[in-house]
């Protein structure tokens, strides 16, 4: 994608909004430039619109990912 932050904004929020996707992979293609560009001007915008986190809601992959502990092999809690 190339444009203005607000247009990438506008091309990722209609692809996610329409189930043409559920996550983005980023490759940008002069690092570190291209990345921190994405993350200072298009990232912003989307906080903005609601479709980016401001801040974590847990401390592990798994909590952002809403997914429970799984039990623990041979009935041994390793919760401790």
């Amino acid at each position: 994608m190339v444009g203005t932050p607000e247009h990438i904004a506008d091309d990722i929020e209609l692809w996610f909004r329409s189930g043409g996707a559920d996550g983005f992979n980023l490759m940008a293609p002069m690092l570190p430039d291209s990345l921190d560009d994405f993350v200072d001007q298009v990232i912003p915008v989307l906080q903005r619109r609601g479709l980016f986190r401001k801040r974590y809601t847990a401390d592990t992959l798994r909590g952002h990912l809403g997914l429970g502990r799984p039990a623990a092999r041979g009935g041994v809690d390793r919760a401790g």
